[in-house]
């Protein structure tokens, strides 16, 4: 769901593998490997629920920063 009340996305099953698929090669391509670490900053949406299941697919581990948050601590997250 987005922020505004009654705008929704549905995504199928299929749709959003088919999405993951190609983040994780469009990831792969931009020399993205097994054991490393991506940070994904975006809001809450399909194409972040993907990004998060593409890294998980080629075994690069991600977090998730959202909007909202100083320089400062953003910056601290990314480096924790």
């Amino acid at each position: 769901e987005k922020d505004e009340p009654g705008e929704e996305v549905q995504v199928t099953y299929r749709e959003l593998l088919e999405l993951t698929c190609r983040l994780g090669n469009t990831l792969k391509r931009q020399g993205v490997k097994r054991g490393d670490r991506v940070t994904i900053y975006m809001p809450p949406c399909p194409l972040a629920v993907a990004s998060m299941l593409a890294c998980a697919r080629i075994g690069a581990v991600h977090t998730v920063v959202f909007a909202g948050f100083s320089a400062e601590s953003l910056a601290d997250r990314i480096r924790d």
